[in-house]
């Protein structure tokens, strides 16, 4: 695997990746919902302050993806058929790489994803009670903080 900038050939694959993962991973959204999000993540994936970063298989292939802004975990999402196989790990720890903190926000109906921030250092901080579109999703809002190196000397 490796991960490498996305460019704007990829926000097709980048968008089917999001979908087919929102609807194995997020079946309290109801799929009115999920249609009104299409332009909405079209219009994300477009986003030029957005730096987004795609995982790759051996061949080249998209596995999955992840935006960043500034110290903020925009997004993280792999195609369903490439879950459990490390390659989420392998993105926060890229997101993390030079940074001293990261923050990010997980819908709260979601456990495996909570779970998942959680086994990769992230703490809830955090609760809204809507989505950012103002729909009845809560949201956790969660932080990394790097490690401080030891002061031993």
């Amino acid at each position: 695997m490796t991960i490498r900038r996305a460019t704007a050939a990829d926000r097709e694959v980048l968008h089917d990746i999001w979908l087919r993962s929102v609807r194995a991973t997020h079946g309290f959204v109801a799929e009115d919902d999920i249609q009104a999000f299409i332009p909405l993540v079209w219009e994300y994936l477009a986003r030029a302050e957005t730096e987004f970063w795609v995982l790759c298989a051996d061949s080249g292939a998209a596995m999955g993806f992840m935006g960043l802004d500034g110290f903020k975990l925009e997004s993280l999402f792999l195609a369903p058929e490439h879950f459990r196989g490390g390659g989420g790990r392998r993105l926060v720890r890229h997101a993390q790489e030079g940074r001293d903190e990261l923050t990010l926000d997980v819908n709260e109906q979601n456990e495996g994803a909570r779970r998942f921030y959680e086994a990769c250092g992230f703490v809830v901080e955090g609760r809204s009670e809507v989505d950012a579109t103002g729909r009845p999703y809560p949201l956790l809002h969660m932080r990394w903080t790097a490690p401080r190196a030891s002061e031993e000397e």
